[in-house]
């Protein structure tokens, strides 16, 4: 079994060697992740100039490019055929509701999925967390069970695990995503230069935080599984729009 791993946190991250470490044990895993953080970045690809790859030691590469990037380049340029599977993070913080829209860690996955490959991203509900030990653990239970019985098709999963040690798990839940309030607005500030600066505020409290979403699942001690689609098509509008159009 061949594993690509990537994250948005950078190649040293401590999630990201937790993570290779864990599935390890189990396959053949190649490495390649940002040179540097870029959580936050989505799903952007770097079309302006050229991408740099190198080599940090056997199986572990580093880009100076997006999550996407470094998952595109490795899926299409590095490897002579398909990886069973990709699998981004550990990250450091959840990505929940509205943040999947935002993550470099959920966008790794992504574009696994979009080129064909089984996907997962696994993040740590806790921006403070100093112990991947769980989330590993977590992972490579996902990863052996996606091997022993995997899906007719790619699917894409967004993996949240509780800030606890993996025996004070509770189980597993298959999830919706919630939804936060709007962000807190940007923070001003002025640069050593006396340039007026901005800071992008906080993410929004949970709104949508209800049984069956992934918050709910997280603050009750279980492990949220979200499966994902690409397709944005809002079917409900299509009838709307047509009328109004039309008018």
């Amino acid at each position: 079994m061949r594993i690509l791993i990537s994250n948005d946190d950078g190649y040293f991250a401590p999630g990201i060697g937790a993570l290779a470490d864990a599935l390890r044990q189990r396959a053949t895993v190649t490495v390649v992740a940002p040179e540097r953080d870029r959580s936050g970045a989505s799903n952007s690809l770097t079309l302006d100039r050229p991408l740099s790859l190198k080599r940090l030691g056997e199986g572990f590469y580093h880009v100076n490019g997006t999550p996407t990037d470094c998952v595109h380049l490795a899926v299409t340029g590095m490897f002579d055929e398909l990886p069973d599977m990709v699998v981004s993070g550990i990250n450091h913080g959840a990505n929940m509701g509205d943040d999947t829209l935002y993550s470099g860690t959920v966008a790794a996955a992504t574009e696994g999925f979009l080129l064909g490959v089984p996907a997962i991203a696994i993040s740590l509900a806790s921006s403070s967390a100093t112990d991947f030990t769980a989330a590993a653990r977590v992972a490579d239970v996902l990863v052996e069970r996606m091997r022993r019985q995997p899906f007719a098709q790619p699917v894409l999963l967004n993996v949240n695990v509780p800030d606890r040690p993996f025996d004070e798990i509770r189980g597993f839940r298959v999830t919706r995503l919630g939804k936060r309030h709007k962000a807190e607005p940007v923070v001003k500030g002025v640069s050593p230069r006396g340039e007026t600066v901005y800071w992008v505020g906080a993410a929004g409290s949970a709104q949508d935080a209800g049984d069956g979403t992934d918050f709910h699942a997280v603050e009750n001690g279980f492990v949220s599984i979200t499966p994902l689609q690409i397709d944005l098509t809002h079917n409900r509008q299509i009838g709307a729009v047509t009328e109004w159009l039309a008018t």
